[in-house]
């Protein structure tokens, strides 16, 4: 079972650990389906390098960044052509389960706690 306290983004999904499918890749980026979606429509997007969050991000990844943000922008296009609507967000501190920077793109009813 995987630890909350764990980065399960390095541990299991960038080593291939746990399947997933992709949306979009990129050298820096990669964007998927939520492996346990909390909506209808859930797509996460993360840095290829661990960065613990959008407040730590330092001088030399601004590149990573810029990628991290074509990579939502280009995603969340798709799905507010297809359904009129999106929410894009991130979490910092205690509200961020995994501690490697990640955003969340969904639509849709929740479908889960």
């Amino acid at each position: 079972m995987w630890n909350q306290y764990e980065d399960f983004y390095c541990d299991e999904v960038l080593s291939g650990n746990t399947p997933v499918k992709k949306v979009l890749e990129t050298d820096n980026v990669l964007a998927f389906y939520h492996t346990r979606p909390f909506y209808e429509e859930h797509i996460v997007v993360i840095p290829k390098k661990h960065i613990l969050s959008i407040i730590t991000v330092q001088q030399e990844e601004k590149k990573v960044m810029e990628e991290i943000f074509g990579a939502i922008q280009e995603v969340a296009a798709k799905m507010n052509t297809k359904f009129g609507a999106c929410t894009v967000s991130t979490n910092i501190g205690e509200y961020q389960s995994n501690k490697h920077m990640h955003w969340h793109i969904h639509y849709g009813n929740r479908i889960r706690d």
